[in-house]
């Protein structure tokens, strides 16, 4: 394995700051091409003097000026803003870009990469969810890589190395159920943010962890296995493994079923990602049947969480339901973190949203902006009427 220029889009959040940790595990394997981050410029200038890449990006313009007046002096080059991006993810002498920006921004530089021919690391679910035709359509005319990230889609992509896809009956998404796991509206409707911070089994970003808990990330997993595997919606399904040991499985045509295991911890699918085809050797804590005796399953419950339902829904329906549907849930997600929406009623104004913004069965690139302005449009405006 030849060493790799890893450009990470999205390097202080949490799974960019994991695979700065796999990096420098591995400085004979990987070195750091580039590093972008959102807003928070004081972590992404102590990654770059750590890590020294040749360019960093801050999307906040307004810190353009802090971030170069430390760096431009050594030798590292500084862009700002959304359009900077894009051009950076372009550039050829990246090796791999780890798409690690949260949400709908990490779409065009997914893009940008995938059209220069970069492979990619995909830790951003939301890239497929919102237009996930268009992409892999990109990423198979290029002839680009797309090595996902995520742990449920790590795993498939595992049990599905050596096997033909014609022979694949259905995958299996495994989740955890969140922190609330068994509990009713009743119970939900008084949930407050810390409270839903709270995952019992991995650390990641708050925005992941709501969605989570509402059990929408395992919607947004569904629609992204669809289109990174090329597999009709009724070959993906769902099952609750509280342990999170299992994380996920194929069940192929004859019955036999593939799964992988380990414990709860995202740098080892970021390794994979980043060192494949080869497996890298680590001090990653190993997993023990010893230490873990039972593990257990379950039906999700829909009906509670109406989230998963709503994602089933949108995968099934195709088109832009999933584009705007991810866009409310953003939206709401945010504004549940500033305490200004309650827990259920996230759900309410996302069911809302989907039944107001127009369906398009054939969505062109622009289409699905169009499509997710509009529906954060209806969801900013529905949040400010609520009060809670």
């Amino acid at each position: 394995m030849s060493k790799k220029n890893i450009a990470i889009f999205g390097s202080t959040g949490s799974i960019g700051i994991q695979a700065l940790e796999v990096i420098e595990a591995h400085p004979d394997k990987f070195s750091v091409e580039v590093l972008t981050g959102g807003q928070n410029a004081g972590l992404l200038i102590e990654q770059a003097l750590k890590f020294r890449p040749n360019a960093v990006v801050i999307a906040d313009e307004t810190q353009y000026d802090k971030v170069k007046e430390v760096l431009f002096d050594k030798g590292i080059k500084v862009f700002a803003g959304a359009k900077a991006m894009v051009e950076v993810a372009a550039w050829s002498n990246i090796d791999m870009m780890l798409a690690a920006i949260m949400g709908f921004a990490g779409l065009a530089p997914t893009l940008a990469a995938i059209e220069q021919g970069t492979p990619i690391a995909l830790a951003n679910k939301e890239t497929l969810v919102v237009a996930g035709d268009i992409v892999m359509a990109a990423a198979n005319r290029r002839n680009v890589p797309v090595i996902p990230v995520d742990s449920e889609h790590s795993a498939i992509f595992q049990c599905l190395l050596g096997e033909s896809l014609s022979k694949v009956d259905k995958v299996i998404l495994t989740a955890s159920g969140g922190p609330f796991l068994g509990k009713k509206p009743n119970f939900l409707i008084n949930v407050k943010k810390d409270h839903a911070l709270q995952h019992p089994n991995w650390r990641m970003g708050a925005k992941i962890t709501i969605d989570c808990a509402t059990l929408m990330n395992k919607g947004l997993e569904m629609i992204e296995a669809r289109w990174l595997f090329n597999l009709p919606p009724d070959k993906i399904e769902v099952v609750i493994h509280p342990q999170s040991i299992i994380h996920s499985m194929v069940e192929f045509v004859d019955g036999s079923l593939k799964a992988q295991l380990g414990v709860p911890d995202m740098k080892l699918p970021i390794q994979l990602a980043l060192g494949f085809p080869d497996r890298l050797a680590n001090d990653f804590p190993k997993f023990s049947f010893k230490n873990n005796p039972t593990l257990t399953f379950e039906q999700p419950d829909t009906k509670t969480f109406r989230n998963l339902a709503i994602a089933i829904e949108a995968m099934h329906k195709g088109g832009n339901a999933a584009c705007v549907m991810n866009a409310a849930n953003e939206e709401v997600v945010h504004a549940f973190l500033k305490n200004r929406i309650g827990f259920l009623q996230m759900t309410e104004v996302i069911e809302e949203i989907m039944a107001k913004v127009p369906f398009i069965e054939k969505p062109t690139l622009h289409d699905y902006y169009e499509s997710d302005q509009a529906a954060r449009e209806y969801a900013n405006s529905m949040i400010n009427a609520i009060v809670i």
